[in-house]
């Protein structure tokens, strides 16, 4: 590459979220701006967001609420639960405006997104990246960065540099010239790059490998024996070659999967059972929304880990005779692996179900003794069209409680402000 700007007609961008979950609690609530915020796993266990004043607190991720609970109140924290009701949605929103400045968005988790981005009317990508953010926020109150380059790795890096210096940048950085990208590499640590992980970290940091920089230094032939061909492709996204593309969001996944923490330990066979088979609707739920069936499931089981004693976790794969998305078939083959993998006198704080080997139920194979009930195809639409209009869970299998989906402790929730118009209408006489 020459020294100087990039010649290229388009860049990648990746846009972070600022502390996404604090960011949408303050939406609704802007007197909480500037006030330390955390947000709680599930069942409100430990701590899996933190506002930039939480931070400040010397509150760690993965603080546990309970040890932390007196310490959350002396120093006024304000603490929220979960509301995934509420992220997702927001989350969705800012997509949709990311999609405004170009049809190219691959959504690359809940509050990030990779683009690619092409000048149009703007001078300069700079420029494009600032416009982006203003209306975003301005369109969904929530604060993002944005950090632009050639490849999908060093629009990962240049991001990190947007979040790190907000006042020199202001939240968007652009990596486009061998100067900065050089720049950038040496100030990027090995165990931070994209890709890397823990195990090829020290791996690297053995070879005397400390910064990106260092890495990109390292011959082709070295880094394609020791890292495979996914450390050599991540190598040349550092030295500015595109090997990576955007991913098309089909929204048909190759796993599904529906795992929750219990609200309190279980001993009782019965309790599980209830809690696997809400899992196993789900996981049909979902096969059936993108059109796909599954050939086998896993079911786990897990006790409490925080606990004295031992620690238990419990795996078994559970092949199906017939490929299905029946909430009652996969139900029933769920209870009976739940039979085999129970064992009476353990406490059990989480299960889960992943329906695995999926294919389309349009090109399922015709078994000459065993097939999927063609009966369960019209009543699992007649459920799903059902819930659809009633809300969400309305209509259940008998073994499921009715009154609860995921029996989680959410003693901080907020109200679900654009998803449920009961959460947020109140009504005074």
């Amino acid at each position: 590459m020459s020294s100087n700007h990039f010649k290229l007609i388009h860049l990648f961008a990746l846009v972070d979220c600022n502390n996404f979950y604090a960011s949408c609690e303050r939406v609704f609530r802007p007197a909480l701006n500037g006030k330390p915020i955390v947000v709680l796993s599930n069942n409100d266990g430990c701590v899996i967001a933190r506002s930039n004043e939480a931070k400040a607190l010397n509150i760690p991720m993965g603080a546990p609420a309970f040890k932390y609970a007196k310490e959350f109140k002396q120093k006024n924290i304000h603490v929220f639960s979960s509301n995934y009701a509420l992220y997702g949605d927001m989350s969705n929103r800012i997509m949709h405006t990311l999609g405004s400045f170009t049809p190219d968005v691959e959504v690359y988790s809940i509050d990030e997104a990779f683009l690619r981005l092409y000048l149009g009317q703007y001078a300069d990508f700079d420029t494009l990246g600032k416009e982006m953010r203003r209306y975003t926020t301005k369109c969904t109150g929530i604060p993002i960065s944005i950090g632009i380059a050639p490849t999908k790795a060093l629009s990962k890096i240049a991001n990190k540099i947007a979040k790190k210096f907000p006042e020199r940048t202001q939240h968007v950085y652009v990596l486009d010239s061998d100067e900065k990208r050089e720049k950038a590499l040496k100030w990027t640590a090995i165990a931070d790059v994209w890709g890397i992980g823990k195990g090829n970290a020290a791996r690297l940091a053995k070879r005397g490998v400390v910064t990106a920089w260092d890495f990109v230094q390292l011959s082709d032939d070295w880094t394609l024996k020791e890292l495979s061909v996914i450390g050599l492709r991540l190598k040349h996204e550092l030295e500015g070659k595109v090997r990576l593309g955007l991913e098309s969001n089909t929204g048909v996944k190759k796993n599904i999967m529906t795992t929750r923490s219990f609200e309190t330990d279980y001993t009782s066979y019965e309790d599980v059972k209830e809690r696997v088979v809400t899992f196993a609707v789900s996981c049909a739920e979902k096969l059936r929304a993108q059109q796909s069936c599954c050939h086998a499931l896993i079911l786990m089981l897990r006790s409490n880990k925080f606990k004295k004693g031992e620690y238990h976790r419990e795996n078994k794969i559970i092949p199906l005779p017939y490929p299905s998305n029946s909430s009652i078939e996969l139900a029933q083959f769920a209870e009976k692996g739940l039979q085999s993998l129970f064992k009476k006198g353990r406490s059990y704080k989480k299960a889960g179900v992943i329906a695995i080997e999926l294919m389309p139920e349009d090109c399922l194979p015709i078994k000459l003794f065993e097939n999927s009930n063609p009966k369960h195809k019209p009543l699992m639409e007649a459920v799903d069209n059902l819930n659809k209009q009633l809300g969400s869970q309305k209509v259940k299998l008998a073994t499921q409680d009715l009154d609860r989906t995921w029996k989680m402790k959410q003693e901080h929730l907020s109200p679900r402000y654009t998803t449920q118009l009961s959460d947020i209408i109140e009504v005074k006489v």
